[in-house]
């Protein structure tokens, strides 16, 4: 396999990254869009849900922005004349915490006083390995790839090096969320525990796969992913645990 394994459209190649990143943000709408309704409790009007959404994605831009340049800074700095690199590189981690706090001020401005977020767990696990399939097939460029290593299924990504497939490691772990937390909705959940579940989960699992990447490690031996995933994960699970509120009424989930 040639990396960038690039994907024909009539005779036209199209970067994988761009095809496949674009499949995930329809293919996890479509997701919403089927099961938001089994999510009554975090239900708002066409008005908030457009404001709401208006938040994520100028949080998610932000977050992922700032963060790509904390996590590669030297790079960033090394090329700082350079327009384009500026404004090049995004995270997954930084997407999903700037989109975060983007929907939390967004629902303070639209009065919204319940939690909306159950209703995206699904779908940004879809969209996220979808998505990852395309950071596969880009290799070396998209900067996702592991150390060397001499497991059987390492992949060499152009340069005669064979790396741990991190980006498959990460749709692998997705895939097992899914199903656990399929499974754990067969309990009764408090309203927004689904999502702290979900984004409390993947972010401890960045924080430990990114020590098989070969990222820039300044902070006490940490990249700014995991300085910001171990504290954000902490962040979302010291309330979880001290919480001793009765169970809500069962979040249940099908598609229609």
């Amino acid at each position: 396999m040639t990396f960038p394994l690039y994907l024909n459209l009539l005779g036209h190649p199209l970067h994988p990254h761009f095809v496949l990143e674009s499949l995930g943000y329809l293919t996890g709408f479509q997701l919403y869009r089927l099961t938001r309704s089994r999510f009554p409790r975090a239900h708002t009007t066409l008005e908030q849900t457009l404001i709401v959404l208006a938040g994520a994605i100028i949080g998610a831009l932000f977050g992922s922005k700032l963060l790509a340049v904390l996590e590669s800074f030297p790079e960033y700095w090394h090329a700082r004349a350079d327009p384009g690199v500026w404004f090049g590189g995004k995270t997954i981690v930084g997407g999903l915490l700037g989109g975060w706090a983007g929907v939390e001020i967004a629902k303070r401005a639209a009065h919204i006083p319940h939690s909306t977020g159950d209703a995206f767990a699904f779908p940004l696990i879809l969209g996220m390995s979808v998505g990852r399939v395309g950071c596969f097939l880009t290799g070396l460029s998209d900067h996702t790839y592991g150390t060397p290593s001499n497991l059987p299924w390492s992949v060499d990504f152009g340069d005669g090096i064979p790396r741990h497939p991190t980006q498959l490691y990460d749709i692998i772990f997705l895939s097992f969320l899914a199903v656990a937390l399929l499974i754990r909705l067969q309990k009764p959940l408090p309203n927004g525990r689904l999502f702290r579940l979900f984004l409390g989960s993947y972010l401890f699992w960045r924080f430990c796969v990114e020590f098989i990447k070969p990222t820039w490690k300044p902070w006490l031996g940490l990249s700014a992913i995991q300085a910001v995933s171990l504290l954000s994960t902490v962040f979302i699970f010291v309330p979880i645990i001290k919480s001793r509120t009765p169970d809500s009424p069962r979040t249940n989930l099908t598609v229609e």
